[in-house]
Parts: C-alpha cells; sequence; structure tokens
C-alpha cells in the first residue's frame, strides 16, 4: 500500500565502481507502488565515471546528493587497497552521518566508508578477497570475514556482489517489514531471508545434488510451517542422516535447521501481522509456534518487540 512519503536513498559511484554493485541498491529501491523510495545515483561530481568491468557511467548528481539522502549506499570499486577516495568524497559521506543519514557500503565499498573513520571499533566486512587488505590498511577496524553482512546501526557494511541483495532486502525489511522484503525478493528472484551471519563461502565443496535436495527441503518446510517440524524429519525429506544434513545445512544458511525452522516461522507471523487481521493467538497456531505466549518469546528475542508492538508498526506499510 502507498506510504505517505518516499524515502530518500542515493547511490555513490566512485572511480571503477562495480557494475552489480550499483545496480542492486538502484533495482531494489526503485520507486514504485510497493517500494516507496526515491532513488538518486550521484558521483563526487555531476558527469561521467569511468567504472570498472569495461562500462562506465553518467551520473546526474554530485555531493549534494548526500545531503538530501536518508541512506546512502556506497557501492564496491576497483583496487580499493591502493588510494582513499577523494577527501571531497570522505568529508561528504562522514558529514552525511552526522546528520543522521544511513551508510551501507556493499563489497568493496567499505574502504571508502572505513576512510571516513567511522568503522573505527566496529565490525565490518568486505568481499572474502579484501578482507584482510581492509584489516591491514583500517587496523581499528573489527573485520569478519566470515558473514554476509554486518548492521552496525547507522554504518552497514556487506561482502561481495550477491551479499549486496541480502543487505538490500535487510535493510528494506527493516524500514517497510518482511511483506514488503519478500515481495522485492520474489521480484529479483533472490532468497527472502539469508542470514548475515551466513558464511561467504562454503568452506568445503557440497555435492550439487545434495544442495539441490536441501533447497527443495527448506521450500517444502516453508509450505508446512504450521506442522509439527522436526530434525528428523527434515532430514527423511532429504534424504540424509540427521547429522549429515546438520552439518551441511548450517553450512548453507547459516543456522541450525531448527533455528532456520523458528526464524522462519517468525517470519511468516509478520507477514500475518502485517497483512492481516488475525490475532495474535491465531496467527502463532497457524505458523507452528502453539500458542501467543510462545510467539512473543520468540518476537522478544528475535526482534526486540512484541507482536502487537510489530502490528502497529508496520501494518499497511507494504
Amino acid at each position: 500500500m502507498p506510504s505517505t512519503r518516499l524515502r530518500r536513498v542515493a547511490v555513490l559511484v566512485l572511480e571503477g565502481a562495480k557494475p552489480l554493485d550499483v545496480g542492486i541498491p538502484a533495482q531494489v529501491f526503485t520507486t514504485r507502488a510497493s517500494m516507496p523510495y526515491e532513488v538518486r545515483v550521484c558521483g563526487a561530481a555531476p558527469g561521467p565515471v569511468a567504472g570498472g568491468d569495461g562500462l562506465s557511467y553518467h551520473v546526474v548528481h554530485g555531493l549534494d546528493a548526500l545531503a538530501w539522502a536518508e541512506t546512502v549506499f556506497i557501492p564496491g570499486y576497483r583496487s580499493p587497497d591502493r588510494d582513499d577516495p577523494p577527501p571531497a568524497v570522505v568529508d561528504a559521506l562522514f558529514d552525511a552521518h552526522a546528520r543522521g543519514t544511513r551508510l551501507a557500503a556493499i563489497s568493496t565499498g567499505a574502504f571508502a566508508l572505513a576512510a571516513t573513520g567511522l568503522l573505527d571499533g566496529r565490525r565490518a566486512t568486505t568481499h572474502w578477497h579484501y578482507t584482510r587488505a581492509l584489516a591491514a590498511r583500517h587496523p581499528s577496524v573489527l573485520v569478519d570475514e566470515n558473514v554476509l553482512f554486518v548492521d552496525e546501526g547507522s554504518v552497514l557494511t556487506s561482502a561481495g556482489a550477491a551479499s549486496g541483495i541480502d543487505l538490500c532486502l535487510h535493510v528494506l525489511r527493516g524500514d517497510l517489514g518482511v511483506a514488503a522484503s519478500n515481495h522485492a525478493a520474489r521480484r529479483l528472484v533472490a532468497a527472502p531471508y539469508r542470514s548475515g551471519g551466513q558464511a561467504q563461502y562454503v568452506p568445503r565443496s557440497v555435492p550439487e545434488p545434495l544442495g539441490e535436495r536441501f533447497a527443495a527441503t527448506r521450500e517444502w518446510a516453508l509450505h508446512r510451517l504450521g506442522e509439527p517440524l522436526t530434525l528428523e524429519l527434515l532430514a527423511r525429506h532429504a534424504g540424509v542422516s540427521p547429522r549429515t544434513f546438520s552439518r551441511r545445512f548450517a553450512e548453507d544458511t547459516g543456522y541450525t535447521p531448527m533455528r532456520w525452522v523458528m526464524r522462519a516461522r517468525v517470519d511468516m507471523a509478520r507477514e500475518l501481522l502485517e497483512r492481516s487481521e488475525r490475532s495474535v493467538e491465531r496467527i502463532a497456531a497457524d505458523v507452528g509456534l502453539g500458542t501467543g505466549a510462545n510467539l512473543r518469546l520468540h518476537f522478544r528475542r528475535v526482534l526486540g518487540t512484541t507482536p502487537s508492538e510489530y502490528r502497529r508498526t508496520f501494518a499497511r506499510r507494504g
């Protein structure tokens, strides 16, 4: 449903910007009825910007867009470990944050964010190929190479390329709720939720047939959240032992199987709270959490709020 105002998003394109990193936030937050955002693509100055991978850009806006925006995405760019962005860019990012703007870096965009000093003493991530370089160049940053994205409140960072989608969906989920995030994921043909704590890459090769069975099992479980689901039942559907299923499932998703089921149930409850008038007790039963008290317990643990507070905040936003 329409929002009363458009939220302002800027995408800052630096020299050597990676096309996929630029395109992800521009597409996720593109203005449409279901996405109440206005997106401005900007650079250090209006005009041409040399990009990476054989592409270049022509941006309409300069750094004034950072003063306008409520959220600024900094896409990754080539050779981030050689030089910091121009001082005017670093200063504009720092000043935007001081005004309350949320800054989110995709992939090697974390280097530009680190140059402001805003990541000092905070956890951050970047593309796995550059995590050591980020730690070496900015030793005060607590670099975590084993996650897809890190949310430190007003500053966020993500790993390479595809994890930028996860970061954008995470931001969208916080702004508008899980229904809007799931809608965007469907439009992008992307996974509706991957944990920020999921590893950037699987440390051991998973045979393709096994990976396909696990994807099918997750899809199977998502259509049966209101029914009893156990580790043994999930493993039986995947055709492997519970021990193998638990180990490989955690490598794939960043969650244990039953924690994943619980989070899926919470997300389903969130969407029902946003889109229906069902009571908390009815929703708890429909998503397999049993009672309203149990649903409230998991909401408090996962989201830090109650179902009723969540409904008041997000109902009819998406």
